[in-house]
């Protein structure tokens, strides 16, 4: 078996990944390597979602030699999605912004792809900016342990405009060096295995995962199974959405019709019968039985917000999830209790509608039809978004509008009692000094006699100079009206309190 393993061993094309800080230009790198445009059709020029793209480069030997992509999303709460793109990934392309030099999510990239050991090239971008620092940048990676080629270290480096084009030729021929170094290998003549990238659910075409093959061949009429899920390749589509009869390693892919959804970042294991696919989940469902471990949770000993959540794919839920848990604390905590690909339907109001502190958030999906109108009546909170960080801040808004409120007592001032000039009913007409910080008309007093409280009383009437006042600061001396039951005695001091709600 192994002779035969070797015989059809073949050098396959990379896998790239490219990673990197928000707005450092990843999306256009490969919007300028592919000749078409993504960024404008993300929702604030951000990549939210995995793609994979498939590039044919002429090596200097004039060979046709294919590099498969993945385009990755650079905002902070897609870090699970980035590293699923690293784990499918043979070769890692860590952009930097020659501009900004290296941010909070240049490292966290770098980080995932030393964890994963990926061979990596570091792509210093928009170098035509009138602001573009190329050596600053250089020493802003050295100090971040990142030491490039000719900076004392042996990491490859190229400097590129993704806008203009300048230096993407020499990236791909760079990817290409490092790919013959490495000598990527594959065995088309095994079932095919490899990653599910991205998954989503299609009203009209149900569930779809994006996929790449690692090794192995995919042919039309054999079976896919990942984790609990099965699909048949009855449809089996190229990068671009065109049917095709077969795939081979490193190609991404979409495949069609799955039974249920299917983690992102699963292997996947193709077979030539439906009845090996079934023994393959069943011994997957019997291992998560026998290996089933309780869940860490953050402790929700406080208020719960119920949360239903719905997105256009299953990788947004990653990063929703990660967000809220960031939310969480024991005062107040979102608690997730339905999640899910597609519309958001009337199964998802009437799991909200439970609990009259629900909410349900949208990502890049909206409310269909029947759910707005049912919503007429339930009166649900529902919002949608296509943003992350700002689905992130109505979260917020709503976890300070709803978090339990305490009511604490302050005291803003004192008054030392100097004499008393007699009392009506339980009004007393006394003069004093203030002593510490200010007092107001209305103000609530605590009366302390030797250190002790003995009761409480109000402020009536405030006067200064024998003229009526609102407020008198520390160091005056005063004369004042108090309602309570408690004699007052010169030598008392009046505390002045108020209720703040915190």
């Amino acid at each position: 078996m192994q002779e035969k393993i070797q015989k059809n061993e073949k050098i396959r094309p990379p896998v790239v990944v490219v990673m990197g800080h928000v707005d450092h230009g990843k999306s256009t790198l490969l919007d300028y390597i592919r000749k078409s445009n993504i960024v404008e059709s993300e929702a604030g020029g951000i990549t939210q979602h995995i793609s994979a793209y498939e590039v044919v480069k002429k090596d200097e030997n004039g060979n046709n030699r294919l590099i498969t992509f993945l385009d990755t999303p650079g905002h902070e709460a897609f870090s699970k999605m980035r590293t699923r793109g690293a784990e499918a990934a043979d070769i890692a392309i860590l952009v930097v912004s020659s501009e900004d030099g290296v941010k909070a999510q240049t490292l966290e990239a770098y980080k995932t792809i030393i964890e994963n050991k990926v061979p990596y090239i570091v792509a210093i971008n928009k170098i035509d900016k009138p602001n573009a620092n190329i050596e600053k940048t250089k020493m802003d990676l050295a100090e971040k342990g990142i030491y490039l080629e000719g900076q004392g270290g042996d990491i490859p480096f190229v400097n590129i405009s993704s806008k203009t084009g300048a230096g993407v030729e020499e990236l791909l021929d760079m990817i290409i060096l490092v790919a013959d170094l490495q000598e990527f290998k594959g065995d088309s003549s095994l079932n095919a295995t490899g990653v599910i990238i991205e998954a989503k659910r299609d009203p009209k075409r149900g569930i779809s995962a994006t996929c790449v093959i690692k090794d192995g061949t995919l042919k039309a009429g054999m079976f896919v199974a990942t984790g609990q899920a099965i699909v048949t390749t009855r449809i089996l589509e190229n990068f671009k959405g065109l049917p095709i009869k077969e795939a081979t390693f490193s190609s991404p892919i979409r495949l069609v019709g799955f039974e249920s959804m299917p983690d992102v970042g699963n292997i996947f294991q193709s077979f030539k019968t439906k009845k090996e696919a079934e023994n393959y989940v069943n011994n997957i469902k019997n291992e998560i039985l026998n290996n089933k471990t309780t869940e860490d949770k953050v402790s929700q000993t406080g208020k719960i917000i119920p949360i239903v959540i719905k997105t256009d794919v299953m990788g947004s839920i990653e990063a929703i999830e990660k967000e809220i848990n960031k939310l969480n604390n024991e005062e107040i905590s979102f608690k997730i209790i339905s999640s899910g690909v597609g519309a958001i339907n009337e199964s998802d109001l009437k799991m909200g509608s439970i609990n009259k502190e629900s909410v349900i958030v949208g990502f890049n999906t909206k409310l269909d039809n029947g759910a707005r109108d049912m919503n007429d009546s339930l009166k649900v909170k529902v919002e949608t978004f296509e943003i992350i960080y700002k689905l992130t801040d109505w979260l917020k808004e709503i976890k300070e509008e709803r978090r339990p409120r305490q009511e604490t007592i302050e005291v803003i001032g004192s008054i030392k009692i100097l004499k008393t000039f007699g009392a009506t009913k339980d009004k007393q007409v006394i003069g004093g000094k203030v002593t510490t910080g200010k007092i107001t008309l209305g103000s609530k007093v605590r009366i302390i006699r030797r250190d002790f409280e003995i009761g409480n009383g109000k402020i009536v009437e405030l006067q200064t100079n024998k003229i009526k006042s609102k407020e008198i600061l520390e160091g005056n001396d005063c004369g004042i009206q108090v309602e309570s039951k408690i004699d007052i005695a010169p030598g008392d001091v009046l505390e002045a309190c108020i209720i703040v709600v915190k």
